[in-house]
């Protein structure tokens, strides 16, 4: 797997990262280089490797009823709410899977306290964190990946899990009926093409089957110094009726594979020679279109420039005549544009007419008619009435004043009268 070749540190960076000391403070200044930015990658492909060798499906995802991770799950954000909690019921699991116990974080706990929880156990496993607890809060990133593929170590570890090297299958060849021209092949000949292929291989790609053929030359490399050494007993006569017997069998039969690189160049060659069969036949029948078109395209040139100077005249003609069609348009624009003018002033003319024409009809109206006559002659009868009417109040405001004069003038005369009687009378006594 890709975890074996890359060496990653407590602080998440990789061991090849090239590192320098600073001149003034001396500090240590670690200079990440181009791929680091994409060793989150990697480290998230092995870490999903790793839990499914410790079989996370069966005994987490199905239990909780989870999705399961993609493979660029905690390297890139998507959700971080849904990343975090992710992440803390993996490590939880993780942990317990280490042989640690470990409470399954819930959704409503405080995060910075399972941050702490997970970080303590992690330092318990002797890995380090030079890192802020809040890189992990996102859910995401780089410090993420490294947690959790320390604690799927650590878990690999307890259960007693190896790496061990990789076993190939080998590949059995299934007989085929082919004509001999085809399939059959010399040894000799199967070692030329291996060893253009290797020529080839400019990339110094590790192919299998390459190494195959390598060990397999060296081993009879090996058993034909041997044989150099060692003295033959075998007749030569026995030897001779023995390989015409087993020739048969020694015929190398290849099957072909629509994958094989060899094929889609041999296809490539094909198509190639049919391009260039065909481009040979249709080249002569372009060449042939592209003369017959550039001598249409001179006939209709020539035709141009005969029409051209035929009509040059009547062409002329149209020139001026449109010249005296914008003169004309020019001047009627003018002179539409002067009656439109006088419009608006005739217009303006006729409403003062009206104006006037209704004020002379009020006055005349006003001379003609006698309502005003009568409305004075009813108001002066009006007044004479009025006026009745006041000299009778006034007459009979007077008689009431006459009599109450009179009335008390006779009580005054009454009342001297009876003042004066006693007088005389005591007089006369």
């Amino acid at each position: 797997m890709a975890a074996a070749a890359a060496v990653v540190t407590p602080s998440g960076l990789e061991d090849g990262v090239s590192r320098s000391r600073g001149e003034g403070a001396g500090e240590v200044v670690v200079e990440r280089g181009p791929g680091a930015a994409y060793h989150m990658f990697v480290v998230m492909e092995d870490l999903v490797e790793k839990l499914k060798l410790l079989h996370y499906e069966e005994e987490l995802l199905r239990k909780n009823n989870l999705k399961p991770p993609s493979r660029h799950y905690f390297a890139l954000p998507t959700n971080p709410g849904e990343q975090f909690y992710m992440f803390c019921t993996l490590a939880a699991w993780l942990i317990n899977k280490a042989g640690r116990p470990f409470e399954q974080p819930q959704e409503y706990d405080d995060p910075n306290a399972t941050i702490s929880n997970i970080l303590s156990e992690l330092r318990s496993f002797g890995r380090t964190a030079d890192f802020p607890p809040s890189k992990l809060k996102s859910g995401y990133g780089e410090h993420v990946c490294y947690v959790l593929d320390c604690l799927a170590e650590e878990a690999l570890k307890y259960i007693g899990f190896t790496w061990k090297r990789p076993t190939y299958p080998v590949e059995e060849l299934e007989e085929e009926t082919v004509p001999e021209d085809d399939a059959e092949l010399t040894l000799n000949k199967v070692d030329e093409e291996f060893v253009e292929e290797e020529t080839d291989n400019e990339e110094n790609l590790i192919d299998l089957n390459v190494l195959k053929a390598q060990t397999y030359r060296l081993d009879m490399n090996e058993s034909a110094k041997q044989e150099d050494i060692l003295e033959s007993t075998t007749d030569a006569a026995e030897w001779s009726l023995e390989v015409e017997r087993v020739l048969p069998q020694l015929k190398v039969t290849i099957r072909t594979d629509n994958k094989d690189w060899r094929i889609h160049v041999d296809q490539m060659h094909q198509h190639k020679s049919g391009i260039e069969s065909a481009l040979k036949e249709t080249k002569g029948f372009l060449d042939k279109l592209h003369n017959e078109i550039s001598r249409t395209l001179e006939k209709i040139g020539s035709r141009e420039k005969y029409i051209n100077n035929q009509l040059e005249h009547l062409v002329q003609e149209y020139r001026a005549a449109q010249a005296q069609l914008s003169e004309a348009r020019e001047r009627y624009q003018q002179g539409n544009g002067g009656v439109t003018e006088r419009t608006r002033l005739l217009s303006e003319v006729t409403e003062e007419l009206e104006k006037v024409k209704q004020e002379m009809e009020e006055k005349g109206s006003s001379m003609t008619d006698g309502a005003p006559l009568v409305k004075i002659k009813q108001s002066l009868t009006k007044l004479k009435q009025e006026t009745v009417q006041m000299d009778i109040r006034i007459g009979v405001v007077e008689h009431t004043l006459l009599q109450s004069k009179l009335k008390e003038k006779s009580n005054m005369t009454r009342d001297m009268h009876a003042t004066i009687i006693p007088e005389s009378a005591i007089g006369s006594y």
